[in-house]
């Protein structure tokens, strides 16, 4: 089997992994000089903290199952000295999907399952963003040293006075002891796979996160896609969020108005909408690797 692998030359593998850094390095570069500074950032740095993926792993270019890269004149693909690839005699290095599965087969199983039965819903774009709202609700203290926007008496009367519908595990799970009880919903761990649905922002924004629990099994491609669509996700978040933002250049959805609603349900379906192709992406790759 592993001769039959379509067979990348040298110059066309270095040109994509060269273009694959420059094209991420347009957020790891600034996050980098952030830390660097010891500065944060109340957005983007959610992309480098909550998500763990370093910068110096984004940076690193996969082909993904089923392609051999091709020896160039210094010898083989740098991935040859990277867990889960293996030489062959020719100097090709390919992934070694045996060995891959043998420590993460339950992870490509797992991911699988949830984002097929994601994708089976249909999108729901009625929750307006209020979970970011539930997570300082009657709170003494907040996760970013940004001003609310409303103040914490309005903030709270917001959330007060709104139907909580969130269906996502980890934004659930940062909500204030006093807003657990105004979700409608009771989204656990255990329940994942059959909660999460395609209209949630972080179910979207998770993309990126099974594409890199999955590497280096996806090409790296599909992780910038992913990465990408997540850095949109996450700024609609935030401007949608409690906070005010906008001495950092992001003007808010006041989703506690109808033309902020409005506003919020139009950007969400949108998001779904291009969630969708990458979704079905990642489940090819897995699909893919269990063969």
């Amino acid at each position: 089997m592993t001769a039959l692998l379509p067979c990348l030359p040298a110059g066309e593998w270095a040109a994509r992994a060269a273009a694959h850094e420059a094209r991420v390095e347009r957020w790891t570069a600034p996050h980098r000089e952030r830390r660097r500074r010891g500065e944060s950032h109340p957005v983007l740095d959610f992309l480098f903290t909550y998500y763990s993926e370093t910068p110096s792993r984004l940076r690193r270019w996969h082909p993904g199952p089923g392609v051999a890269l091709a020896p160039s004149a210094d010898g083989p693909a740098p991935h040859a000295g990277w867990r889960w690839y293996a030489t062959g005699d020719d100097g090709t290095v390919r992934l070694d999907v045996d060995g891959y599965l043998a420590d993460r087969a339950p992870t490509v199983r797992f991911v699988r399952d949830l984002l097929v039965a994601t994708a089976s819903r249909p999108a729901h774009t009625g929750c307006f963003g209020l979970h970011e709202w539930a997570m300082v609700h009657r709170a003494d203290e907040r996760r970013h040293a940004v001003p609310l926007r409303l103040g914490q008496a309005g903030t709270d009367a917001v959330v007060e006075s709104h139907p909580i519908r969130c269906s996502h595990f980890d934004a659930f799970r940062f909500f204030t002891p006093s807003a657990v009880g105004l979700n409608r919903l009771r989204p656990t761990r255990e329940t994942q796979v059959a909660m999460e649905q395609p209209g949630c922002l972080h179910a979207t924004m998770d993309l990126y996160k099974w594409a890199y629990k999955l590497s280096p099994a996806v090409p790296g491609e599909l992780v910038a896609d992913c990465f990408a669509l997540a850095v949109e996700v996450r700024e609609l978040d935030m401007r949608a969020s409690p906070y005010d933002l906008r001495d950092r250049g992001y003007e808010p959805v006041p989703v506690e108005t109808p033309e902020g609603k409005a506003a919020y349900v139009v950007a969400q379906r949108g998001f779904a909408e291009r969630a969708a192709p990458l979704r079905q992406r990642l489940v090819d790759v897995c699909d893919a690797l269990l063969g």
